[in-house]
């Protein structure tokens, strides 16, 4: 059957099984709009306050449910405002699909109204990109945009469409769409074999999980690999939940604020195991001491980032869950009693802790946890609050952590837990804020209210810049430039002016009491929480220091 480029985009998004949709309409995109008019029964769209807020939300829905994130922006200035929202699902490979429209193909390259090469602007932070000149080629493209973004290491992709292309006609013949199958057959059983070989001479092994255990949804076969290793198990920031984090083994997160067990061990153990990790600066601290003692097992399914921050004894290329799979058939049972009760005393030794007294970041996020029985799904944007979030909620299942790993996108959270909501319609979904973060796409409270989205915002709100202020405090003299936001914004008041219910804390009981009523609302609700400028997390590595460097704050008051 003939159609226009418009039908053919929202056929090829049923084809995909997409619901879903989030985007801002405008002039070019207007022709797809109208197409998604005739399909509102089965492709829900959520038009957000502004395009970052489309694509942040199309990335949580994706992290949260597994599958293909899609959003809408028009030509311009609304594709340009996707691009961080790209970049930030590029830096953490998430598979997202933004569809764009342009001038039309004979208005292209003159400057034209609204006019902008957003293929050349996101060929950097994109899997792939595609501008589609001609309708009959529209379909083939939208059908190898969703394989590229959700095949190997997911990732964004971008397909611009010229106005005049949706308004033309082509033949569409409906596809049936396989689901996408990881192939575990392109591992090298040699890989295999030597990775078997090295856990099995290994005395002092560590298990360390990145995004890509989660990615690739291989918490079973995780499971049953740390208890065939016998090894302790520490994670990244995207590595959380695909290990449980109420097991004895696990460790806590490792790095710049990891905890001391974890920097520790790792920096003491003879063979460190790494599942979908990319050896961020932010773990590694100084890479040529990092796991000096150690031998170093990468498990990756891109091969890139073997030997590219840290030089590794041997890899595995693959599917994490896929090698897992392989090895453990393959892995005889071992046990390193030794070495195990020298990491149980560490972890009695080094607790993470706070100071009880007062409302903190610590205390919110170990209260949501218990009200939630650790069974909601956190999203959050980046800073101290993140880092609460990461060290005190103790996530027991993959995709129930949502962060800016990569990038560090601060005004992500909002966005992502309206993506997420929607995608898993059925669980408490938490959005952990900082007060800098919430005034970047705090605008997206209105969207929430409008749709009725009953997420949980909780600002942390010490009326500063926190992160950057710590650093400020610690290395570089207390000069607090350009990081104090102690103004009138009131955000409860905020919230309430946009449709949601605000509420303003500045106790634990408070707290208590104001989240335990946010959980038995139906609307979006805001929780300002009043904390101390100065708060600190705990512990760190200073810049460029050794993870074994780690330090807390007992250990300053003791210099």
């Amino acid at each position: 059957m003939y159609l226009t480029g418009a039908d053919i985009v929202i056929e090829c998004l049923k084809e995909q099984g997409v619901d879903m949709v989030f985007g801002y309409p405008g002039g070019a995109i207007l022709n797809v709009y109208d197409a998604l008019y005739q399909h509102s029964d089965e492709i829900k769209h959520i038009l957000t306050s502004h395009e970052q807020g489309a694509a942040h939300a199309a990335d949580g829905y994706a992290r949260a449910t597994g599958k293909v994130g899609v959003c809408f922006a028009t030509s311009g200035p609304g594709a340009t405002n996707l691009v961080t929202g790209i970049a930030t699902a590029y830096m953490d490979s998430i598979p997202i699909v933004a569809i764009t429209c342009n001038v039309g193909v004979s208005l292209l390259g003159k400057d034209s109204f609204q006019e902008v090469d957003i293929t050349g602007i996101t060929m950097p932070i994109t899997k792939h990109n595609y501008i589609v000149k001609d309708v009959d080629s529209l379909a083939g493209t939208i059908r190898k945009a969703f394989q590229i973004a959700r095949s190997g290491r997911p990732g964004p992709v971008l397909i611009d469409i010229p106005k005049d292309v949706t308004a033309n006609k082509a033949e569409y013949i409906k596809e049936e769409i396989r689901p996408f199958m990881p192939d575990g057959e392109q591992i090298l059983e040699e890989e295999i074999d030597q990775a078997v070989a090295m856990i099995e001479e290994a005395e002092q092994p560590y298990i360390f999980v990145g995004g890509g255990a989660v990615l690739s949804d291989a918490s079973e076969e995780l499971m049953e690999f740390v208890n065939k290793v016998d090894a302790p198990v520490t994670d990244s920031l995207m590595g959380k939940g695909a290990f449980p984090g109420t097991d004895e083994r696990y460790t806590g997160m490792l790095g710049m604020h990891g905890t001391k067990t974890s920097n520790f061990g790792v920096s003491e153990c003879d063979l460190l195991i790494v599942l979908g990790a990319r050896f961020s600066d932010r773990v590694t601290g100084n890479t040529q001491t990092f796991a000096k003692h150690a031998k170093i097992l990468q498990f990756d399914v891109d091969p890139a980032e073997m030997n590219k921050n840290v030089l590794i004894t041997a890899g595995v290329t693959g599917d994490i869950r896929e090698a897992l799979k392989k090895v453990n058939r393959k892995l005889s049972r071992q046990s390193h009693p030794d070495w195990m009760e020298k990491i149980r005393e560490y972890k009695q030794q080094y607790p993470m802790k706070y100071h009880p007294e007062g409302l903190t970041g610590p205390f919110v996020v170990e209260e949501i946890y218990r009200q939630t029985k650790g069974d909601a799904l956190i999203v959050t944007e980046v800073g101290q609050h993140q880092m609460w979030a990461a060290q005190y909620y103790r996530y027991s299942r993959p995709r129930t952590f949502l962060t800016s790993g990569g990038l560090g996108t601060m005004g992500y959270g909002l966005g992502a837990s309206l993506g997420a909501k929607m995608g898993c319609p059925e669980k408490t979904v938490v959005n952990i804020a900082g007060d800098g973060c919430f005034r970047m796409n705090m605008n997206e409270i209105a969207t929430a209210a409008r749709y009725q989205i009953p997420v949980i915002e909780v600002v942390i709100n010490n009326h500063v810049l926190g992160m950057v202020r710590q650093w400020q405090n610690l290395f570089y003299g207390q000069r607090y430039s350009a990081t104090v936001l102690n103004d009138g914004v009131d955000f409860a008041k905020l919230a309430e002016a946009m449709g949601a219910v605000g509420i303003r804390v500045t106790t634990q009981e408070e707290f208590r009491e104001a989240f335990a009523d946010a959980l038995k609302s139906d609307q979006p609700v805001l929780i300002d929480c009043q904390i101390d400028s100065d708060d600190k997390v705990w512990p760190m590595v200073a810049p460029g220091a050794a993870i074994s460097d780690a330090f807390d704050e007992d250990d300053l008051k003791n210099k």
